[in-house]
């Protein structure tokens, strides 16, 4: 039986032989990356320009961006350096590390939507005390437990993991998985990391989430049908894109959760490599396009901003027009004296 430190990297499997298809994936993966990085670099700084927009829900909106940058740099860059690799090889140290990134992504993935969802069902259910439930400096704090309290959990369930001894190699994966990495395991207490896995991972980090905002959107639902119309359509113009990305980001884990615990022969291999990376490629590209499309302040905010732009660079050209004529005229004149 080896010992864990004796194993100093891991194969990642599902690469395969791609030949010169290598480049077109990289290619696609690099142009994926640069769009999640732009569309939510662009979004965080309209918000951050914007004092109109400096209100709770944009505030975590905001935090759901920083949150996809991050989720997508954990896995697109490796993806990257994988596919022009031919071994496929990622050592042990990193492979903990891609994995404490992705836990910690989807871990506060589901708590900014879940603080989302309270947000509207505060701002739809009592309107009257919004502003005294819903306040900057309780959005900040709540931000920050969010992300404190994901970092330990998945920190604590590595610590478990860590220290099993390891009798494989083999990842049957793009990427590093935790219960696949577990699996490779030999050691006889690997129960404990198996059971926090699934209690931690599965209930408080998924389960316990997607219950609560189910819970609040029933009662949403509830005042919509009592209220009038302008409360339906602030509920459907705030709350479609909350649910839409929800509804998207559950399907990603629950597939994922599947896929590595069950043999999914039946789905075509590009498909299942496509489906298994969903939550940390299509995921933070999809939020920023979503709502900036579908929220009416960010798509005003957005036009002011790119209106506000093209008029100082009209202003700049046409300083630089005027400056070049008076420099040409004195050139001019000197050249007739």
């Amino acid at each position: 039986m080896e010992n864990s430190t004796q194993i100093k990297s891991f194969v990642l499997a599902m690469y395969g032989n791609m030949g010169p298809l290598k480049y077109l994936f990289f290619t696609v993966a690099l142009l994926f990356y640069i769009s999640v990085i732009l569309a939510n670099t662009i979004l965080i700084v309209i918000i951050y320009v914007d004092r109109n927009l400096h209100e709770p829900m944009y505030i975590f909106l905001c935090n759901l961006f920083v949150n996809e940058i991050y989720g997508s740099t954990s896995m697109l860059p490796c993806l990257m350096h994988q596919l022009l690799l031919d071994t496929h090889e990622i050592s042990v140290q990193f492979c903990f590390l891609q994995i404490f990134n992705i836990h910690t992504y989807v871990a506060v993935e589901f708590g900014t939507l879940t603080i989302m969802a309270y947000d509207r069902f505060i701002c739809i259910c009592k309107p009257l005390h919004y502003n005294a439930i819903i306040t900057k400096q309780i959005v900040l704090k709540v931000i920050l437990i969010i992300w404190i309290v994901s970092f330990v959990e998945v920190g604590v369930l590595l610590s478990f993991t860590i220290r099993l001894k390891r009798c494989g190699t083999v990842i049957h994966k793009v990427f590093c998985a935790h219960h696949l990495v577990v699996e490779l395991s030999c050691s006889p207490d690997r129960t404990v990391s198996l059971i926090h896995d699934l209690v931690f991972g599965l209930f408080f980090t998924v389960a316990a989430p997607v219950t609560y905002i189910s819970f609040t959107y029933v009662k949403i639902l509830a005042v919509c049908l009592k209220g009038s119309k302008e409360t339906k359509v602030k509920a459907v113009d705030t709350c479609t894109p909350h649910l839409v990305s929800l509804i998207s980001f559950v399907f990603a884990c629950f597939y994922s959760l599947i896929t590595q615990r069950f043999d999914m022969f039946s789905v075509p291999y590009p498909l299942c490599v496509v489906l298994s990376m969903y939550v940390v490629i299509v995921q933070p590209l999809q939020n920023p396009i979503m709502y900036g499309l579908k929220l009416s302040k960010i798509r005003q905010a957005c036009k002011h901003l790119l209106t506000l732009k093209s008029l100082q660079l009209y202003i700049f050209l046409q300083r630089i027009y005027i400056l070049a004529s008076i420099i040409n005229k004195n050139n001019t004149a000197q050249f007739i004296l």
